[in-house]
């Protein structure tokens, strides 16, 4: 994880910490870096989520963008996937989400990905991250003028391309459900009712009226309380809710229960492995995945293979190895036959093809696996703590002795956010109430030992 970019692109609070200032550099930057990769004018999509700041976002880093040659097409509101995917339909030779994902509104974030639909690799942005923080010098030296700045165009609509590829993965017209959907009044707004139109019996569409403000407040992924209760009120036969920018999807079923990414894996890994779709039987997932999908995987022959948190991660092991499934807890799931990149909407495509096909209810669907009682605990940090704390004995003293009272009958994971300043607290065993305390133990450590200023 770099200085500037993180596990899912630059971040911070918009025009504050990510300034105007930085995104219009990071423009440059990747137009010079993208330049002397491709060799010509570099043609780049931008697409944004529906914070407020977005828009300031997008205008700053354009600017920086076409300052230096590059050429721009602005995509609008849309998901961060369809970006991914509408880089190689437009032949772009890279593409950018203007998005902070699951945060809240005060935040946002920039996502870079290449010409091949791919997050950028760790090498070019850190060579983008150079150009930013170590050598503005020489950014300012490549600016253009005259006919050889670049050129900006506008492209709407172009979502329909996206929602057809997803509604074409699965056969879904006609289930005959009842379907709640929650967009987070985000992305997701702006392609949710063309993708489920004909799709259910009835499909509710919540949270999805955007004004600037209300993404990601109260609803979606992050608060599952609403759609929760909005699917027993309704009657509902599953529910689906997005994140900001609708590249998670995390699920309930119809009496409530909540189906996260860790279910939701195992329901298209088992459906997968039995079709023989799964390619060499084999789930990516991170060291975050529930302890009971370990014993769902070996009941059902499937072989786990984890990595470290981030679905750029899992993405390039599936890249390395050739794998077609993975994903994360927190509801990125890739389809890698399908997308190359998390994908919320493909997901709840996905979970309908599934029930459609087999008839099965969604809680049926997800007690192949036994969750195991997990506590999560987040511990804010200072700049100046990043990576520090790893090295404070007392820290490793306390995660030691919690280790040796859940005597191999559970885990511990304490780790950096590669999206917040925060140091995640995770414990999984069969008692809540033990893990509870201990992940509250380790955590008021942790917290008197890096004070925030």
């Amino acid at each position: 994880m770099g200085r500037l970019f993180g596990t899912d692109g630059a971040r911070g609070v918009a025009v504050t910490e990510l300034t105007c200032e930085t995104a219009m550099q990071i423009g440059r930057a990747a137009a010079v870096v993208l330049c002397s990769k491709t060799g010509h004018r570099p043609k780049v999509l931008i697409g944004k989520d529906t914070r407020i700041s977005s828009d300031i976002m997008e205008s700053a880093l354009t600017a920086g963008l076409l300052s230096v040659g590059a050429d721009v097409v602005s995509l609008g509101t849309i998901p961060t996937p369809a970006v991914a995917y509408l880089v190689g339909t437009l032949k772009a030779d890279a593409g950018v989400m203007i998005s902070a994902s699951h945060n809240s509104m005060e935040f946002n974030g920039i996502k870079l990905f290449a010409g091949n639909g791919y997050k950028l690799a760790d090498d070019i942005e850190e060579e983008i991250e150079s150009y930013v923080l170590d050598r503005p010098d020489e950014l300012a030296q490549m600016l253009r003028n005259g006919g050889e700045v670049g050129r900006l165009s506008h492209i709407r609509n172009i979502s329909d391309t996206y929602v057809d590829h997803v509604k074409s993965t699965a056969d879904v017209l006609g289930c005959g459900l009842r379907i709640a959907v929650d967009c987070a009044n985000g992305a997701a707004s702006a392609t949710a009712e063309r993708l489920f139109e004909g799709v259910g019996e009835k499909v509710y569409l919540i949270n999805c009226e955007p004004d600037g403000v209300n993404i990601n407040n109260g609803c979606g992924s992050t608060h599952l309380e609403g759609l929760v209760q909005f699917v027993r009120d309704n009657s509902c036969d599953v529910g689906f809710a997005f994140d900001g920018d609708a590249d998670r999807c995390l699920a309930v079923d119809h009496e409530g229960n909540i189906v996260d990414g860790d279910k939701l894996i195992a329901i298209f890994s088992k459906d997968m492995n039995e079709h023989g779709t799964l390619v060499k039987n084999t789930a990516v997932v991170t060291v975050m995945t529930n302890l009971g999908f370990t014993f769902f995987a070996r009941d059902n022959g499937i072989k786990m293979c984890t990595t470290k948190v981030g679905d750029r991660y899992i993405v390039e092991q599936m890249l390395a190895e050739g794998y077609n499934m993975g994903g994360e807890q927190s509801g990125h799931i890739i389809f890698h036959d399908f997308a190359t990149t998390g994908d919320g909407q493909l997901t709840a495509i996905q979970v309908l093809g599934i029930m459609k096909r087999t008839g099965k209810s969604l809680k049926e669907l997800a007690s192949v696996i036994e969750r195991y009682p997990q506590v999560m605990v987040n511990v804010k940090i200072d700049q100046a703590s990043k990576e520090q704390w790893k090295n404070i004995p007392e820290i490793e003293q306390i995660i030691s002795e919690k280790e040796k009272e859940l005597d191999g009958k559970g885990r511990i994971l304490v780790r950096e956010s590669g999206t917040e300043p925060l140091i995640r607290v995770m414990i999984e065993g069969k008692q809540f109430d033990v893990i509870n305390d201990m992940a509250l133990e380790i955590a008021d450590v942790i917290r008197r030992l890096c004070p925030v200023s």
